[in-house]
């Protein structure tokens, strides 16, 4: 059986380690040593690293764990990650063998230009453009690419799981909040956020379904979300203007 458990690293990262009792492969080791830890405390045999985009803290560790274990590194070239062995682009396929499971490749641009995300039945690898209740900011592309990528990723399924790179998730409800106040899908959301952090436990996975219906980012053609807004002095209410509109305003909130 293969399991899913979340490395808590640096601050408020994620690495991910998919796992089986013997092989493993890791999502963003920001940092080798927690992963060196879990890795040496399960007994586990790591087998591959996959990165979905080069921000330091997603690669930090990446050089530290290669010298301890030879293994290939998956992701899109990009001259600012040189740790890429297996480079990836849109369409292409993932075959983790020792643990079963078959990646698509989908490119996700808007955060950084070289961001991927991993795809299974059932499991999203997103990274930094999907968070729970939240997106990434646009660091390189255009607000278009960004939501653009939103949009591709909402259209998988509900049961979706999404594995996001950072603990973002109580911040990001109280934006949520103030964008739809009468949601009581978000209300319920920021209960069980409550309670899963007072009891140290991760956020996330969320669902795909969760994320649609809490998610302001992908909520840009909402009655609520798009009056908030107007109060504020949106005037164009086509769905990238809320949604362009939606992210400045989350960078000052």
């Amino acid at each position: 059986m293969t399991d899913i458990t979340a490395i808590p690293a640096l601050r408020d990262n994620y690495i991910w380690a998919i796992h089986n009792g013997q092989y493993a492969a890791v999502v963003d080791p920001g940092e080798a040593s927690p992963v060196l830890d879990f890795i040496n405390e399960k007994d586990l045999q790591l087998n591959a690293i996959l990165c979905t985009h080069r921000h330091a803290d997603h690669i930090g560790g990446v050089a530290k764990l290669r010298e301890v274990y030879n293994v290939p590194v998956y992701g899109r070239q990009h001259p600012g990650n040189p740790h890429i062995s297996h480079g990836l682009r849109e369409g292409n396929h993932l075959k983790l063998d020792t643990l079963g499971i078959n990646f698509d490749i989908l490119e996700i641009p808007g955060h950084l230009d070289d961001h991927l995300a991993f795809v299974a039945p059932g499991i999203l690898f997103c990274g930094d453009v999907l968070f729970g209740a939240g997106c990434g900011r646009n660091f390189e592309g255009t607000p278009a690419q960004l939501h653009r990528s939103l949009q591709r990723l909402a259209q998988l399924p509900g049961d979706t799981r999404v594995y996001s790179a950072h603990e973002y998730t109580a911040a990001n409800l109280r934006f949520a909040l103030a964008c739809e106040p009468h949601n009581q899908d978000i209300l319920r959301r920021i209960e069980q956020v409550a309670q899963q952090r007072a009891e140290n436990l991760p956020t996330m996975p969320s669902s795909i379904a969760l994320e649609k219906d809490t998610n302001p980012f992908l909520r840009c053609t909402r009655p609520e979300l798009i009056r908030t807004l107007q109060r504020q002095g949106l005037s164009d209410t086509d769905e990238l203007s809320v949604f362009i509109a939606l992210r400045e305003w989350r960078n000052h909130f």
